[in-house]
């Protein structure tokens, strides 16, 4: 069997497993965002290498729009790996472990939520984020794999049953999709949880 059957074989197998594990937790995640954003809330998100790029793309849908039908407001979602000076300066003059929970002591109010998106669910700058986000009162949301550290200390967890970190992207980037779709209906009307 090829690379490509393989890859495609393991994620239609892991799909199924994604959603029933996950399926509770994915709805949660869109009432508990919905109900922040509907008090007047924020959400920050963060990740490193591809999960950077999928923070900005999470935050992306939420400031933008998700669905083409829906003329909405912009929802306030600000995805921390993008601002490099802060990023470069925390990291140079202090440690890379805070480039993360520094900007959430920034910004972060009660009520807000953190996403944190760790594939390995290892990431001291991610756990480091969660750890300020509950000393301020923020509600912290990871996204990673089973049974790993940051689930442990997250209020609510995504987690994908596979150590494929290709595949852990994968149905990271289905969940937060579904997510944003859920939280555009429940706010702006059109088909319930």
């Amino acid at each position: 069997m090829g690379i490509l059957e393989k890859r495609f074989d393991e994620l239609l197998a892991l799909i199924p497993e994604f959603k029933s594990h996950s399926k509770s937790v994915i709805e949660a995640a869109a009432v508990t965002i919905s109900d922040a954003f509907a008090r007047g809330n924020k959400v920050l998100i963060c990740g490193n290498g591809g999960s950077a790029a999928d923070s900005q793309h999470f935050a992306a849908e939420f400031v933008n729009a998700f669905s083409r039908e829906l003329n909405r407001k912009a929802l306030p979602a600000i995805a921390l790996s993008t601002d490099t000076s802060v990023i470069t300066s925390i990291a140079n003059d202090f440690s890379f472990a805070n480039i993360f929970s520094r900007q959430v002591e920034a910004h972060g109010i009660q009520g807000d939520i953190l996403i944190a998106l760790t594939t390995s669910g290892s990431s001291a700058n991610c756990i480091n984020a969660i750890s300020s986000a509950k000393s301020q009162g923020l509600i912290s949301i990871v996204f990673t794999k089973v049974n790993s550290e940051a689930a442990r200390l997250a209020d609510l967890t995504v987690e994908v049953p596979s150590d494929n970190t290709q595949h852990i992207q994968g149905c990271h980037m289905l969940a937060y999709h579904v997510i944003v779709e859920l939280v555009e209906n429940k706010l702006f009307g059109g088909p319930s949880l």
